[in-house]
């Protein structure tokens, strides 16, 4: 009889129990004799107490999980709206030369964004005595067109900077460059500024500052020159 019990595994007993489900049926008993730790200060409890108190947990952590996804709709509902709020200024904006007012106020009231500027270069000679079209450096030209991604993060001295009304409380930036589509020429740079200094930094997403930086960007085409004419 030892020699029997010394060949049974914890793995054995626990596939045997695992192929053979009726067994508790024969041995209904068990199930309330068993005792277990709770982990809830080491009182014994019984097998199926235990498996409750699993199940609870279980369930309070779905429970958590759906809230959690309905509080992240409710925020993508809002965002998308305000997104569409900002679209519809752009195109109720009839003057090309009003754009660049129109998206920055619109992100600041919109998105509550204490501080916006932006630039274009390469902007039609209607517009070339406008504030958005002031030169800008090579050096900013070089940076913005070597953006893959907006750039977030702490404000180091940039010379964007300098565009903002109160360049002193700019604490962090969202640089973030401007195309006329996905695949266009840089025509611009667009800069977000907050005194806060965690408001953009180097670990959060930016795939809704790209979205505004194409819309934004497809917008403002209208201020610049055909390519055809810039080649001259």
């Amino acid at each position: 009889m030892n020699s029997v019990l010394q060949s049974i595994t914890e793995d054995g007993i626990a596939d045997f129990l695992a192929s053979t489900p009726e067994f508790f049926e024969r041995h209904a008993e068990l199930l309330a004799s068993v005792q277990l730790s709770s982990g809830y200060g080491g009182r014994a409890i019984s097998l199926q107490e235990r498996q409750a108190r699993l199940l609870r947990d279980k369930i309070q952590s779905l429970e958590n999980r759906l809230a959690e996804l309905i509080c992240h709709g409710q925020d993508n509902l809002v965002m998308a709206a305000t997104l569409l709020s900002w679209t519809r200024r752009l195109l109720q904006t009839a003057q090309a030369r009003e754009l660049p007012g129109a998206i920055v106020q619109g992100l600041a009231s919109d998105f509550q964004v204490p501080q916006a500027a932006l630039r274009l270069w390469n902007v039609d000679e209607a517009y070339a005595g406008e504030d958005f079209a002031a030169p800008v450096s090579d050096d900013i030209r070089a940076f913005t067109a070597a953006l893959r991604a907006p750039y977030c993060g702490a404000n180091a001295g940039f010379e964007a900077a300098g565009w903002l009304a109160q360049p002193a409380a700019a604490q962090s930036l969202a640089l973030v460059a401007l195309r006329a589509g996905p695949n266009a020429p840089v025509s611009g740079l667009l800069v977000l500024a907050s005194p806060d200094a965690q408001r953009f930094h180097s670990g959060m997403g930016t795939e809704f500052l790209d979205r505004l930086g194409e819309l934004a960007g497809a917008a403002l085409s209208r201020l610049t020159r055909p390519q055809h004419a810039e080649a001259h």
